[in-house]
């Protein structure tokens, strides 16, 4: 069989079947192009419509994973194929993989969850799945939240969800936990009475509540004082480190001796 004979037997099938991959090439890159401007132009909506950050990275990806089951199917049966005995091959291996996945799908379910029921929204610092920092994403599988050290963690929803959830940001103010240990002989009152006022010229501590200064506990080396002002969140940590160079400074003003262990001072003489 010559070139010329089998051209003319299998060249109108190969030319159709040229045809029918290059258009559904182009089908694709159209139809992926169109499913990311729908996806943009329904961003554009919610975030006009001042709807919230996280719920419209959700509907984004259900709509996005839809559409692109919809152009692969379409794209099928372009080719032919029967497009019924596909949806009912691919609810089977949806069941299947359902199955194998049932982790993936859980964080699926939870995610749906989390979304509902607003533990956290994108920008709160919260604990979740054991993780600390701030949310970035809520996704349908997994939440992506960057730790105060700039470390970003993706924690499954379903680990989340079934974990215990601390938001810091869900009120207006949050306590900073610090203690001011004191030497035997140094006056408790004394100390409050110079801490107090100071505190609340730390920036960004709030007045009210106003700052707390009070006698936590007695042990070994003297006296021990709470030392609590409150502030927002995101100014926690400046907080925090300010208020211990206030309670080194004020100290080292009035004077105060360092704390030591009397017991292990007596301890050699009696060797």
């Amino acid at each position: 069989m010559d070139m010329t004979t089998m051209w003319e037997r299998f060249g109108p099938a190969l030319t159709d079947g040229a045809i029918k991959v290059a258009a559904a090439i182009l089908l694709y890159m159209v139809g992926r192009w169109l499913i990311g401007f729908a996806i943009n132009m329904l961003q554009r909506v919610l975030t006009a419509r001042n709807f919230d950050a996280t719920l419209q990275r959700y509907i984004a990806n259900i709509l996005a994973v839809v559409l692109n089951i919809l152009l692969v199917v379409a794209i099928l049966g372009y080719f032919g194929l029967q497009t019924t005995s596909f949806a009912a091959l691919l609810a089977g291996v949806g069941l299947a993989v359902g199955a194998a996945w049932s982790g993936l799908l859980g964080n699926f379910a939870a995610g749906a969850f989390l979304i509902i029921f607003r533990p956290y929204k994108v920008g709160d610092y919260v604990v979740a799945g054991g993780v600390e920092g701030t949310v970035i994403e809520i996704g349908m599988f997994n939440t992506i939240i960057t730790s105060p050290d700039n470390v970003t963690t993706v924690v499954g929803n379903g680990k989340i969800s079934n974990d215990i959830i601390r938001n810091f940001s869900n009120n207006e103010y949050r306590r900073v936990e610090r203690t001011a240990q004191l030497a035997f002989g140094v006056d408790p009152l004394d100390a409050i009475a110079r801490l107090k006022p100071a505190l609340a010229d730390i920036p960004n501590v709030i007045a009210d509540p106003a700052p707390d200064v009070e006698i936590l506990d007695f042990n070994e080396l003297g006296t021990v004082l709470a030392v609590r002002p409150y502030c927002h969140t995101r100014d926690y940590w400046q907080v925090y480190f300010d208020t211990n160079k206030l309670i080194a400074k004020t100290f080292g003003a009035a004077g105060y001796p360092a704390p030591y262990n009397i017991e292990m001072e007596i301890q050699p003489g009696k060797a």
